[in-house]
């Protein structure tokens, strides 16, 4: 029994140290080409994630700069003689403080705008707001003045072509001696058929920008550059060698000149990174030195000797040390397991350790212990599922009565001419019937517009007609499927939170349609909106929100649902903003009934 100890033990240290040694050779020899390859492209990686956060801040400021120039529509007066085409003199009299108020009242300090104009159809400028000109900083009247260049071509060209999208563009003022960010917003009147009634130009400091790059410029050889497709080089920053240059100079020509296919493109001993953004055009471009990726790999060739060395040691008293304390609990395991075979159900496993191995006898104690209680309990199974099966039976007969009720009130209102309960009944029952059958888990598009409006004409008696309904709902996709119950409580959440504290008109509007292969239903109020943080608690169920309201439960419970069923890129998305409404958007692959059926 000794010898066999040792030849135990003995083979786990030649084991684990020809196991060692064999790997930390292979290493030795492989690293180079493997891990080295590997490491590089992680910094390339990581690189790339750079831009792409740089790219999420930018989009961010591009956002609210956006929203404040839609504020606009707010001066309905305004609007509306865009609208008519009034004279522009009578217009610039009338409104010459219009580009002020926009400016002052909807973008703070830090946002740095330097000037903001207004302009009608006929690109004739109606509004001009400058900020702090001097001779060191002058800004012009009117964009379209020729006695110098403000890219104004490029605006003029934006105006009348069909992109809807806010611009961002810039051009170069000769009195600050830097580059001006200009973003563009075109005004619509969608019931004209040309909607372009004039547009917006607020032109920002591009020190705005500049402090963004800045935060996500890491090393001062990173070399990077801002340029919307199309248009001029926005912003720069970083040297580079004559190679690189030259590569540059060809990106920043492509993009000019429209090109998007840039894929390929190598600055000599630079990598190249291209990132877009997801709404605006404007795109960030990176010449990122080699030298910088390859940092971390020349770090760990210098330490790869010494780990080798350590490890050698650490191994070997390791593997002297656990062998011994492993080889004595599994003999004893052993014997114990052969006398339970031989018919000693009765014996169990004693003095266990609390290591993996007294883990596992644990675990065989409990197996035996379940194995006797489960022979006991078969029985009582047996008699439990039964008693289960009545009581689904039972359960069957209260939703029938529950629908013959309701039918019975409402041909009773209606014989009585009382027409708004014999109404009210027959959508209550409508509700219930849909909410209580469980059989179908999948319902179509049609089915839930039905049962919502059975909903919200429940909601509508309570409420006296205080909410607006508008419904958009593609004639296609009435056939598609979706989970049961997954409209009406994105709408009973508008009611209860959106719309409860509004004051003055109170509206609704439901869509549905397909989005980029997707089913896509939106439900937008016009109510008081959600912060960010509440929009969070909304979706992940934490804070107060899923202990203490239903609707939000509903919410969470759709949003979770639709990511199990059809993946994480599915499920609820909310847009909001305090003051300014929520917009929530439920996304699911398109399936149709006909091929659910199929499918089932």
């Amino acid at each position: 029994m000794r010898i066999r100890k040792m030849n135990m033990r003995f083979k786990i240290l030649v084991l684990c140290l020809g196991s060692t040694l064999v790997g930390l050779v292979l290493q030795t020899l492989f690293f180079q080409e493997s891990s080295s390859k590997l490491i590089y492209n992680q910094a390339k990686q990581e690189s790339f994630r750079t831009l792409q956060n740089m790219q999420n801040d930018l989009q961010n400021i591009s956002r609210s700069v956006e929203n404040g120039l839609i504020d606009i529509y707010n001066e309905k007066e305004f609007v509306t003689d865009l609208k008519r085409g009034t004279d522009p003199g009578q217009m610039r009299e009338k409104y010459y403080r219009a580009a002020y108020k926009l400016a002052t009242e909807n973008f703070d300090t830090s946002m740095a705008v330097l000037a903001l104009y207004l302009y009608n159809a006929e690109h004739e400028i109606i509004s001009t707001y400058r900020r702090a000109v001097t001779p060191k900083h002058n800004y012009p009247l009117d964009i379209y003045d020729t006695t110098q260049d403000n890219n104004a071509k490029r605006v003029k060209e934006y105006f009348e072509s069909d992109e809807t999208q806010m611009m961002i563009s810039s051009y170069y003022n000769e009195y600050r001696e830097k580059n001006i960010i200009r973003f563009v917003l075109k005004f619509y009147n969608y019931s004209s058929s040309d909607p372009r009634i004039g547009y917006a130009v607020c032109d920002v400091d591009s020190k705005v920008i500049e402090k963004i790059v800045r935060k996500y410029r890491r090393d001062e050889e990173m070399y990077i550059w801002l340029q919307p497709p199309g248009d001029r080089v926005m912003l720069q920053f970083g040297t580079l060698d004559e190679s690189a240059q030259m590569i540059y100079e060809q990106i920043s020509k492509k993009v000019s000149e429209g090109e998007t296919e840039l894929t390929g493109m190598q600055g000599g001993q630079r990598e190249f990174f291209a990132v877009d953004q997801d709404k605006y055009r404007l795109s960030a471009y990176s010449l990122m030195p080699k030298s910088l990726l390859n940092k971390t790999q020349r770090v760990l060739n210098e330490n790869l000797i010494l780990i080798t060395a350590v490890m050698l040691a650490a191994v070997s008293i390791s593997v002297i040390f656990v062998s011994r304390t492993i080889t004595r609990p599994l003999e004893n395991m052993t014997d114990t397991v052969k006398r339970i075979q031989a018919g000693e159900t009765q014996l169990r496993m004693e003095n266990l350790n609390g290591d993996e191995v007294g883990n596992l006898s644990t675990s065989f104690n409990k197996m035996l212990d379940q194995i006797e209680g489960l022979i006991a309990s078969q029985y009582e199974n047996e008699l439990t599922k039964n008693r289960a099966m009545y009581q689904a039976l039972q359960a069957q007969i209260n939703p029938h009565f529950l629908y013959n009720t309701l039918d019975t009130m409402s041909s009773i209102a209606e014989i009585q001419e009382c027409t708004q309960v014999s109404a009210l009944s027959q959508s209550l029952a409508g509700i219930f019937r849909y909410s209580l059958n469980m059989k179908e888990p999948l319902s179509t598009v049609a089915q839930e517009i039905i049962h919502l409006k059975n909903y919200i004409y429940v909601m509508d008696v309570r409420m006296q007609n205080q909410i607006g309904y508008v419904f958009d709902v593609e004639e296609r996709v009435w056939q598609y499927t979706l989970p049961r119950i997954s409209i009406q409580p994105l709408v009973e959440n508008a009611i209860n939170h959106g719309l409860r504290n509004k004051k003055g008109e109170k509206r609704i509007c439901i869509s549905a349609g397909e989005k980029d292969g997707c089913l896509q239903i939106s439900v937008e109020d016009n109510g008081v909106g959600m912060t960010r943080q509440r929009i969070a608690e909304v979706l992940e169920g934490s804070g107060e929100v899923s202990e203490a309201t239903s609707t939000s439960i509903g919410i969470i419970n759709i949003h979770r649902r639709m990511k199990l069923l059809y993946g994480e890129e599915y499920g609820v998305v909310i847009h909001s903003e305090p003051g300014k409404g929520t917009m929530l958007f439920l996304r699911i692959p398109l399936d149709k009934q006909e091929e659910q059926k199929i499918w089932d």
